[in-house]
C-alpha cells in the first residue's frame, strides 16, 4: 500500500495522441516542432493522479495501446479508471473466455486450461496457465507461436519447448512472445527484424556499418588519416543474424539478477530486473528504448535515466511505439 501511494509513472516514446503528456508540457529541449511532439525521448513523469478535494489519488496501474492509455487509480478500496483519449484496451480474459478486437468478439476457453492470465499480439494469443504452462495461437508466420514451425494452429497448443519448466508471466508485441519462468529467467521467440528479441539482427547490423562507413568518410575528408579498412567478407560472413526464432531462446538480459516483469510493444521488449532496474531493446524510432535516442538495439541496455535519478523501477507497461515504466525512490523502497 505505501509502495503504491508513493509510486510514480514516466513515459516515453509515441506521444501523437497525448499518451504521455500533452504537448503545451513538453520541455524545450523536446523542440517545438511537429515531428519532434510526436516523439519524447526523454523519460516523462505522468500527470497521472487525480485531485479530489484535499486529496490525491495516485495511479497504480496502467494498460497502453497504439493511441492511448488508460490508469486504473487507487484510493482506498475504490478503484476508477481514466482514460487520455477513447476507452483503451480492456483485460481479455473474462470468464470462460476471452474478448478479442475482430468478430466473433468472444471467443471460449477450454475449462481444463484454468487461465491465469492472456496476452494479444497482432494475429496470435499467448496463454498462460494456473500449472505454468504456455500455450500460443493464431497466425505463426512470423514464428510467433514457439512451436518450431511458422505454421499456425487454430486452437490453444502448448509450447513443448519450455515443457517441464514452470513460467509465471507473459507478454507478447506484434509479432513476438516472451515469457519468465519461476527462477526469472526470460525466454524469446517469434520475429526479430529490429531486435525485439534481443537476438543479432541483420538489418540493425547493416545500419551501423552503414553509419560507421559515413562517420570514417566524413573524418577522412577532414583529417589526413588513412581509410577505414573495410572487413573482409569472410569476417562478414562469421557473424550469425536471427530474423525469425521459431523456438523460444534463453536470454540473458544481465547475469547479476533475475527478471520481475517483461512487457513487449510492436517491436520492441522492455524488463524489469529484481534489483530494480529496466532494460529495454529493439525497435527506437520513437525514444520508446527510454535512452534519449532514436537509435534501435538488438542488446538489451539498461535506461541510465532512473539509475541516475536514484529512481527503483518496479513495473514496466508497453505500447505500440511507447513505454511507461513505474517507479519508487530507492530510499522508500529500503525503508
Amino acid at each position: 500500500r505505501r509502495n503504491v501511494l508513493s509510486m510514480r509513472w514516466f513515459g516515453f516514446g509515441f506521444n501523437a495522441f497525448g499518451q504521455i503528456c500533452v504537448r503545451e508540457k513538453l520541455s524545450e529541449e523536446e523542440g517545438d516542432g511537429g515531428a519532434e511532439e510526436v516523439k519524447v525521448f526523454q523519460p516523462t513523469e505522468l500527470s497521472g493522479h487525480e485531485e479530489r478535494g484535499d486529496r490525491c489519488v495516485k495511479t497504480s496501474v496502467i494498460r497502453a495501446c497504439w493511441s492511448r492509455r488508460a490508469s486504473l487509480n487507487v484510493d482506498g478500496e475504490s478503484y476508477n479508471f481514466c482514460f487520455s483519449t477513447e476507452p483503451p484496451l480492456n483485460l481479455p480474459l473474462v470468464p470462460g473466455g476471452y474478448i478479442s478486437l475482430k468478430p466473433p468478439f468472444y471467443h471460449s476457453l477450454s475449462p481444463h486450461l484454468k487461465a491465469r492470465s492472456l496476452a494479444l499480439g497482432a494475429e496470435h494469443a499467448i496463454l498462460l496457465s494456473a500449472a505454468g504452462v504456455v500455450y500460443t495461437w493464431g497466425l505463426g508466420s512470423h514464428g510467433q507461436l514457439g512451436h518450431g514451425v511458422l505454421t499456425s494452429e487454430e486452437e490453444p497448443r502448448a509450447v513443448e519447448a519450455l515443457w517441464g519448466m514452470p513460467m509465471r508471466f507473459v507478454a507478447t508485441g506484434g509479432w513476438h512472445s516472451v515469457c519468465i519462468s519461476d527462477g526469472g529467467d526470460l525466454y524469446v521467440w517469434g520475429w526479430n527484424e529490429s531486435g525485439q528479441l534481443g537476438l543479432p539482427s541483420r538489418g540493425l547490423s547493416k545500419a551501423k556499418l552503414q553509419q560507421s562507413s559515413q562517420q570514417a568518410e566524413a573524418l577522412n575528408q577532414d583529417t589526413s588519416t588513412s581509410p577505414v579498412e573495410e572487413p573482409q567478407e569472410g569476417e562478414k560472413n562469421e557473424e550469425v543474424f536471427i530474423s525469425i526464432q521459431a523456438f523460444p531462446a534463453l536470454l540473458d538480459v544481465t547475469p547479476s539478477c533475475e527478471i520481475k516483469v517483461v512487457s513487449c510493444g510492436s517491436r520492441h521488449t522492455a524488463a524489469v530486473t529484481t534489483a530494480g532496474e529496466l532494460y529495454t531493446w529493439g525497435w527506437g524510432e520513437y525514444g520508446q528504448l527510454g535512452h534519449q535516442n532514436s537509435v534501435s538495439s538488438d542488446e538489451p541496455q539498461r535506461v541510465e535515466y532512473f539509475r541516475e535519478q536514484q529512481e527503483r523501477v518496479v513495473d514496466v507497461v508497453c505500447g505500440a511505439w511507447n513505454t511507461f515504466a513505474a517507479v519508487i525512490n530507492k530510499e522508500v523502497a529500503c525503508s
